[in-house]
């Protein structure tokens, strides 16, 4: 019966293209808008609309303040220099203080419910870039991954979804407020007073701002310096302590300390170029607040002197230029926050202009399994243009049959097993099951179709059950204990304190090499798939669990469409064809009794290997088949 795979998952909406900033923020906030107002959330759309209503409130109730402030000290100013009655100084400044505390009170109400309402519209914005930027990491090939430090790959995620947050935060409820704010404040100035005290309000805030864009320009370089040097040190850390063992082994704790101090010493001194800069930046910022103050401050008493302005409006002129000033001041802040947020989101969202590479044709179906026969019709590949590894390699694993790769080290073998999973795609001819060129499927229907056990099986590190049910997340407790049992690993589970919820460790270090193979083949059994792959599964355990491994992918194997790649011939006696795969090409062909007939170089490869085994161990018995002969 044919039998249909499920297609790849669609990309939802939390996956959507999020564009590369280049540290322009009208790009940045492009980029971000479809994730603020998506088309698909209305609950989203209303919390946008709410938070800019409150956004508008808070400054309105804010812009009242200091104008309260100003009648409540009028009104206790002495008119013409006589002691104002007891009933006025207590009826009409108490009415104004009250409304001066209510209006403060409103604007930092409106301001709290304002980041309550926009909270969950930030947070799902960084979860929706950060799934989106974790997808197409997934996504691309493997040459990327083989290429990158996982260290610096993790620390740029992490810092540029930490800076958007800083971006919304900052670009939507500090700089169009503090804009909204200065232009408030200079038109009630000009109207109230003159337009002298307009300009030389505005002069000031615009050399402020001047001032801050050029020297935090200036600055964006120690800021990537920092970047830089903190990714390298973390990169370092992250390498050393995975290889724990490795370093203990050669007694090089020091070498990697003076690695590592290296690197700190580094970041040492970007962060300090980055500090002195700031405290210059600090430094030329007040001495503009400063002195814009003692001017507008000075024609305010001028105008109390001549009698133009009462009291209460240079308190007001005051009041107005101190509040402006603090946002103003908090604004230089701002900018550079919002610089930082561009280059650690930019490092991030470089990593979505990478070129999948391998990716999915626009009409690519999911591949339909009818028996699945494998073929590499004229396979040529190479991870480098300049270098082949395959070369015309052709071959046929009928359905249900087992067919066998060996040759030596460095012959494409463990590459054949790369172009099956379409970790590459091949330089010329075709992969085919079934007649389907695997490009004209979808990936996640061809890697569901395909199992394999490894040489080198890595764990997560978590429990027992979750890297067994990994194989098909979701499973059943039953389901997961019954695939453990075929695997011949139910009752060493069950020996643990723990069970199945045992944490096995990072990369499963916990588990015995022969463990985590049959964990491997508990989990490939659980998946079920059509085709089997066994890269070099147990070449690198002894000869009494390399035994019992290879009963067990006896058992999986039958009536399956299993392709071995080995490396020890005895391995594979019993496949139904064994290919001798040298510098890329096939160069023989056959059945293990024929192969040693001819007297080529499968012979040859058998004749070293079984001197050598003897040699060894002193035992001439070659290890017995996995597969049995079908």
């Amino acid at each position: 019966m044919r039998r249909s795979l499920p297609p790849s998952t669609p990309a939802s909406s939390d996956s959507g293209a999020f564009s590369r900033p280049s540290g322009d923020l009208r790009a940045a906030i492009r980029s971000l808008a479809p994730y603020i107002w998506p088309h698909d959330s209305m609950e989203t759309r209303v919390r946008v609309v709410l938070a800019m209503l409150l956004l508008v409130g808070a400054k309105v109730a804010n812009v009242y303040v200091p104008i309260f402030y100003k009648h409540a000290v009028d009104a206790l100013t002495p008119a013409g220099g006589a002691v104002p009655g007891v009933n006025a100084v207590v009826a009409i400044p108490l009415g104004l203080i009250v409304a001066y505390g209510l209006a403060r009170v409103t604007s930092l109400i409106f301001a709290e419910l304002r980041d309550a309402v926009f909270a969950t519209v930030a947070q799902r914005t960084i979860r929706k870039v950060a799934l989106s930027v974790f997808r197409h990491l997934h996504a691309l090939s493997l040459r990327f991954h083989l290429e990158r430090q996982t260290g610096g790959l993790t620390r740029s995620l992490e810092r540029g979804t930490r800076a958007i947050e800083s971006l919304l935060r900052y670009t939507l409820f500090s700089i169009v407020p503090t804009l909204v704010e200065i232009a408030l404040v200079c038109a009630i100035l000009w109207k109230l007073f003159s337009i002298w005290f307009a300009l030389a309000t505005f002069v000031t805030v615009m050399g402020y701002i001047l001032y801050t864009f050029f020297v935090s320009e200036w600055r964006i370089k120690f800021r990537r310096l920092m970047n830089d040097t903190d990714s390298k040190a973390n990169t370092k850390a992250i390498d050393s302590l995975l290889n724990y063992e490795t370093v203990k082994y050669f007694g090089n704790e020091e070498h990697e300390a003076r690695r590592y101090d290296g690197a700190l010493q580094s970041y040492e001194a970007a962060a300090v170029r980055s500090q002195q800069s700031l405290s210059l930046l600090n430094v030329g910022q007040s001495a503009i607040i400063s002195l814009g103050l003692a001017v507008v401050m000075g024609m305010a008493a001028k105008g109390i002197v001549d009698g133009s302005m009462s009291l209460g409006d240079f308190v007001l002129v005051n009041t107005y230029l101190l509040q402006l000033y603090q946002p103003l001041n908090f604004f230089g802040v701002v900018y550079r926050e919002i610089k930082q947020s561009l280059i650690d989101i930019e490092s991030m969202v470089t990593l979505l202009a990478v070129d999948r590479e391998v990716a999915d044709g626009p009409d690519a179906k999911p591949l339909e399994v009818d028996g699945a026969e494998l073929r590499f019709e004229g396979v040529e590949f190479g991870y480098d243009p300049r270098r082949a590894i395959l070369k015309d390699v052709s071959f046929t694993v009928p359905a249900g049959k087992t067919v066998a790769i060996v040759g030596p080290s460095g012959a494409g073998k463990s590459t054949i097993s790369r172009l099956l999973f379409r970790f590459y795609d091949v330089n010329g001819g075709r992969v085919t099951i079934d007649g389907q060129d695997i490009r004209d499927v979808t990936q996640a229907s061809l890697r569901a179709s395909i199992g394999i056990v490894p040489q080198d099986t890595v764990l997560f590190n978590d429990t027992v059950f979750y890297n067994i049910a990994y194989g098909r997340p979701g499973a059943s407790p039953a389901e997961v204990e019954r695939a453990a049992r075929l695997a011949h690993i139910h009752d060493f589970i069950m020996a643990l304190p723990d069970g199945y919820q045992t944490t096995v460790g990072e990369r499963g270090l916990k588990l015995s090499g022969g463990e985590k193979q049959r964990v491997a083949i508990a989990r490939t059994i659980l998946k079920d798939p059509a085709i089997l792959l066994f890269d070099e599964a147990t070449s690198a355990l002894d000869t009494h669990t390399e035994r019992e491994i290879q009963a067990n992918l006896r058992e999986v194997s039958r009536g399956r469409t299993t392709l071995v790649i080995a490396h020890r011939l005895s391995t594979v006696i019993d496949a139904d064809e064994i290919l001798v795969l040298e510098a890329g090409r096939v160069i023989e062909r056959g059945r293990h009794a024929d192969l040693l007939a001819a007297r080529g170089a499968y012979a040859a490869l058998w004749a070293r290997q079984q001197e050598s085994s003897q040699g060894s161990t002193g035992d001439p018995t070659p290890l017995p088949g996995v597969l049995a002969p079908t």
